[in-house]
């Protein structure tokens, strides 16, 4: 029988959250999370999946007015959020939440930061994390312990949405000195992490964690040697003419996802968003896969 408290989760049907949801069961926890109505398809199977290890759902919106929310939250002591979307949801949903943890008597707080430093970054670095810091700013008056997890790049996110790789013309991409060193973790490891960070008592702060620091030299090399295969390590420019490219895109379209990949990657290849130090060995429980493992299963095949 678990001593630990209940924590609560938003956002458990993606892809970060059922991980979370997931890690935090594989140590016994109790979880609650939130899912919204009408939920069906694989997510309801995979939500099915997690209630047989345990997991209790509540049906209801991050955006839900903080009456109603608070009474989903309940008991736990610990909230998590690992929504996903735009800026009604990372800042009024995540406000939003925060305000009615307040009311339940929560202790801590763990936002849908999950990224590289943003605590570095300043505005128009990149737009997503400008709604994470405003978000931030906007709750910062809360009575919650806020303990923000980061991870740098997700390796999913560097081999698939980044589009630094392209398995069929057989070209690894990069903007910069390909010797910047950039921070990486697995989905899973960040879920891992965070559920240890949820269950730690004397968590505080900002946390960073990473699976690997890789250089784009070095990243290239080991997808090299997991998969096999030859291929050209490509330069696209220089840091500087990237930012210039991001502005360049900025003013062709009206849609900012369109070229979001390229912030993330300006901020990593600066270097301004580096992690200084890292906390991996707080937690010597979690032992992140290295990106060699991960590609040679996530790889398509030649």
């Amino acid at each position: 029988m678990t001593t630990a408290s209940k924590t609560f989760v938003v956002g458990a049907t993606g892809l970060l959250g059922s991980q979370i949801v997931s890690a935090l069961l594989d140590r016994g926890a109790p979880v609650r999370a939130l899912v919204r109505p009408g939920t069906e398809g694989d997510k309801r199977a995979a939500l099915a999946a997690l209630e047989a290890r345990g997991l209790e759902l509540v049906e209801g919106d991050i955006t839900d007015p903080p009456e109603k929310l608070a009474a989903a939250i309940g008991d736990a002591t610990t909230v998590i959020s690992a929504v996903q979307g735009g800026p009604e949801l990372i800042v009024d949903g995540q406000v939003n939440l925060v305000r009615a943890a307040e009311r339940t008597g929560a202790r801590r707080f763990i936002p849908s930061d999950f990224a590289i430093d943003i605590t570095k970054l300043e505005d128009g670095d990149n737009f997503m994390i400008d709604w994470r810091r405003q978000a931030a700013a906007a709750y910062g008056d809360t009575s919650l312990d806020v303990i923000s997890v980061l991870n740098g790049a997700f390796y999913e996110v560097m081999i698939g949405f980044m589009g630094i790789v392209d398995w069929e013309a057989g070209t690894v991409s990069h903007w910069g000195d390909a010797d910047q060193p950039l921070d990486m973790t697995s989905v899973p490891d960040t879920a891992a992490f965070t559920a240890a960070v949820a269950l730690d008592p004397q968590a505080k702060g900002t946390q960073r964690f990473a699976g690997e620091v890789l250089s784009m030299r070095r990243f290239h090399r080991t997808l090299e040697q997991a998969t096999g295969r030859s291929l050209a390590l490509k330069k696209l420019g220089t840091a500087d003419e990237l930012r210039a490219e991001i502005t360049r895109r900025a003013g062709l379209t009206q849609n900012p996802f369109e070229y979001v990949g390229l912030q993330y990657q300006w901020c990593m290849v600066t270097g301004k968003a580096k992690f200084d130090s890292l906390d991996n060995d707080k937690y010597p429980q979690v032992k992140p896969r290295s990106l060699e493992d991960f590609v040679r299963e996530a790889a398509p095949e030649a």
